[in-house]
């Protein structure tokens, strides 16, 4: 998965890559989309952070956050229940099982 930017700067994922890895096939995460129940956070490191992008998604039944180096690579991520316990932890980039 990459994290890359349009002509115009702003960051975006494949949005088939994040239905996936939030569970769901891309027309129930557009359907989401459609109804107001995906929101979505970008933050931007800084200090010993510097280059690194953090990206939050949350839908009405997972979450999904990424980490990604300053090329836009995954390099760590993890899984949640919105208000709810942690499935993995950001140290598994293998994908969700």
């Amino acid at each position: 998965m990459r994290f890359d930017r349009d002509s115009e700067g702003a960051w975006i994922i494949d949005p088939a890559d994040l239905a996936v890895k939030l569970g769901m096939t891309s027309a129930q995460l557009q359907s989401q989309e459609r109804r107001g129940l995906v929101g979505s956070r970008v933050e931007i490191g800084s200090g010993s952070d510097e280059g690194r992008s953090r990206v939050t998604v949350t839908t009405e039944y997972s979450g999904w956050q990424g980490l990604f180096d300053v090329c836009g690579a995954l390099i760590g991520e993890r899984f949640f229940e919105p208000g709810g316990a942690e499935i993995t932890s950001l140290a598994d980039v293998s994908g969700r099982h």
